[in-house]
């Protein structure tokens, strides 16, 4: 019951704010006309039911009349419920892509929201896959959802009207061997029967939501590593590493068929229960009401009404039967989602609860007091007051491993452990360049103008970007899509890294052994280029070659203390 309870708590967390969101207006009409047509589908079987008493009373008469009558009683019926059912059914799948578009927007702003996707990350991501979370799981919550509030709702409503039925049609029967009568003992009959089945379908199947909710993940974990080697390809053939990958996927893969095993033995099980529950249902009704019926007490009509009857609440009562093998799906899908949901509430936390406080100075970039650490709270870098000038130009060194990167993380406002503060101009804009860039797979103009759209520049300046950088001969394709981070070498992918500073003119640029593809010349002509293209920036370079000293005005070196931690100090003029 606790466990019932705690997954309606996530069910309405998850769900419900679509129906109070900008689009609730929508979202509502359409779920409102799904339950009208569900309820008019009960009515319908209601109408359907009576007109079975009467139809086979005629034939049973042979009432020619009432036989043609009700004939035409029963295509207009038909095409009521032809006409309910089908649109009941455009109505659902219009209200899931609406509600599935609108949490999609919604989980992918939060995730992708100021650094929470890489904090996530960070901190050793609960919610493993994301993106099959956000692109699977968000469309089969909707999907399940509406299935089983409509199926649960049609499920109650017929219970309520058919109860009614069922009862005035049992009467009282004697029970031969205690010499008893029961009222209404068809319902109760029904309602043995059904429970009896949902407890027992339970039993067998429950296993069956650890397995779904496993296998998703095994499925998404293989999917991930094939993207993976698709975007290594060139890496993995130079060290002729295939075999090595190729075992890694198979044992995924073998993982993942274990698991798929093991649900196929759980369905069979609950398969084979739930088949034999349903055959039983067919002829139960009448192994129930036939006595009353050759006993010469009621009609033939009679009889069919009431089984018809009585299958319609014992159908209702066995719905968790019919449905289980799809609750399991979706309690396992809303169990991933809940994970994913605490893991992006845990990357929020940490933007808010960071105690690396961001100012805004007269300054290139200022240090005061910073402790900046890994995630489990020990010191990494240590800097009691640094302060660049605006238009520095100045290089970070240090040990690798020393935290170098790590700094110009936190200084780009992404890193949330650590304490102190950081300080930049007022209304200045910051821009990170990684030793492997970002590339898109999109237009090469999308690509260099990253991440503005392409049309935010005028036509010439990408261009004339692009031939800055060296890459002249790329300005002809740059409207060709293609998967450009396959087609351009580690040097050209960092050239263009570089004509992105040109486009985007930060005022403080943060180079993280962005050059280091390239040979020294090329370096420091790209160097060259920035001191002149942007003379106001301030440039602050991580790197290993002796030759970048020349380029900077200034170094700062990160020194290991004995506790571990490397402190950044000033190592004077024309770093060497």
């Amino acid at each position: 019951m606790r466990q019932l309870l705690a997954t309606l708590a996530d069910v309405r967390r998850i769900a419900m704010p679509y129906f109070r969101s900008d689009d609730r207006f929508a979202g509502r009409l359409l779920l409102a006309s799904v339950i009208a047509l569900e309820l008019s589908i009960v009515a319908l079987n209601v109408f359907f039911n009576w007109w079975n008493a009467r139809f086979y009373n005629a034939i049973e008469a042979k009432d020619w009349a009432t036989f043609k009558r009700e004939l035409l009683i029963f295509t207009g019926l038909a095409v009521l419920y032809i006409a309910a059912a089908v649109y009941q059914y455009f109505l659902q799948q219009w209200l899931r892509i609406r509600w599935r578009q609108w949490m999609t927007e919604n989980y992918l702003a939060r995730w992708l929201q100021h650094g929470v996707h890489y904090r996530m990350r960070v901190v050793g991501d609960p919610a493993d896959n994301p993106d099959q979370r956000i692109a699977q799981d968000l469309d089969l919550f909707a999907q399940h959802g509406i299935e089983l509030g409509t199926g649960m709702l049609g499920a109650v409503t017929t219970l309520l009207s058919f109860v009614a039925i069922l009862w005035g049609l049992s009467g009282a029967a004697a029970i031969p061997l205690l010499g008893v009568s029961i009222p209404g003992y068809l319902v109760w009959a029904a309602l043995t029967y059904a429970v009896l089945g949902t407890i027992a379908t339970h039993f067998i199947g429950r296993r069956l939501i650890r397995l779904n909710f496993n296998q998703q993940r095994y499925e998404a974990d293989f999917r991930y590593h094939l993207v993976r080697v698709r975007e290594n390809g060139e890496q993995i053939a130079l060290l002729s590493g295939e075999p090595a990958e190729g075992r890694s996927l198979l044992e995924q893969f073998t993982t993942l068929v274990a698991n798929f095993r093991r649900i196929m033995t759980a369905q069979k099980r609950l398969t084979g229960f739930a088949a034999g529950y349903t055959q039983a249902s067919i002829i139960f009704p009448f192994v129930v009401v036939s006595p009353a019926y050759f006993a010469g007490v009621i009609p033939l009509g009679i009889l069919l009404q009431t089984a018809n009857a009585f299958g319609q609440v014992q159908n209702s009562l066995s719905f968790f039967v019919r449905v289980y093998a799809t609750l399991a799906e979706w309690r396992a899908v809303v169990q991933r989602l809940t994970g994913f949901e605490e893991a992006v509430v845990e990357g929020e936390r940490l933007g808010r609860a960071s105690k690396l406080a961001h100012e805004e100075r007269n300054v290139g970039l200022g240090l005061d007091e910073l402790t900046v650490t890994l995630p489990t709270g020990k010191p990494l870098v240590a800097a009691d007051r640094v302060e660049v000038a605006p238009a520095d130009r100045v290089l970070l060194t240090g040990a690798t491993g020393s935290g170098k990167s790590t700094l110009f993380r936190a200084i780009a406002g992404i890193w949330p452990f650590g304490k102190g503060r950081i300080a930049t101009g007022r209304a200045k804009k910051l821009m990170v360049l990684p030793q492997r860039p970002y590339v898109p797979f999109d237009t090469l103009a999308s690509a260099l103008a990253y991440p503005d759209p392409a049309d935010a520049y005028p036509r010439a300046a990408l261009g004339d970007a692009l031939e800055a950088v060296g890459l002249a001969a790329f300005v002809a394709r740059l409207d060709e899509e293609a998967p450009w981070p396959h087609i351009l070498s580690q040097g050209e992918q960092q050239r263009l890294s570089l004509a992105r500073t040109l486009l985007a003119k930060p005022d403080v640029l943060l180079l993280d052994e962005a050059t280091s593809a390239l040979d020294e010349p090329s370096e420091a002509a790209l160097y060259g280029l920035i001191a002149r293209r942007l003379p106001e920036a301030t440039v602050i370079s991580i790197g290993h070659r002796s030759t970048l000293g020349a380029l900077h005005q200034r170094r700062l070196h990160l020194e290991r203390q004995p506790d571990g931690t490397h402190r950044i100090t000033a190592a004077g003029l024309a770093a060497a």
